[in-house]
């Protein structure tokens, strides 16, 4: 029984694996930048949701099959129940002014009649000085036309 692969292989019953597959697979290299796994708040959600609907024995098994610790299904259980308590709790800091859009344009327009008006007392001034430098140098106005 004792045929040449059985002596190479100390288990004969194993299906031979090329020696570049099992290198790659036995890498030692650590990849340069780690990244870590993010969950979406959906997730997070749903697995609560699953983990407080399995009886006694079964939240081992759900996290082994989807990857996770225990520490991320407590982390997760807190932050799904501050999520419920703010949603009932009013935000707290200034009160929201309805009329707060309608005041902001007021006071845009009123800045904008006020830059007008400024504007336009000195191109009145500008029109004085030159009606009477015409008349200093004896020039025709555009009053008087041609």
């Amino acid at each position: 029984m004792n045929t040449p692969s059985s002596s190479l292989h100390p288990f004969p019953s194993l299906p031979e694996v090329s020696s570049s597959a099992t290198a790659s697979a036995l890498s030692t290299e650590v990849p340069s930048k780690v990244t870590r796994r993010r969950f979406t708040l959906s997730y997070k959600r749903k697995i609560v949701a699953l983990a407080q609907g399995l009886p006694e024995g079964e939240l081992g098994a759900l996290l082994r099959r989807e990857g996770l610790y225990s520490s991320h299904l407590c982390n997760w259980r807190k932050l799904v129940a501050r999520q419920a308590m703010t949603v009932l709790e009013p935000k707290r800091g200034r009160k929201p002014n309805l009329a707060r859009p309608d005041r902001l344009r007021i006071e845009k327009l009123e800045r904008q009649l006020l830059h007008s008006q400024r504007r336009l007392v000195q191109a009145e001034a500008i029109i004085d000085a030159q009606k009477k430098l015409c008349a200093l140098l004896g020039l025709p106005s555009s009053e008087e036309g041609p």
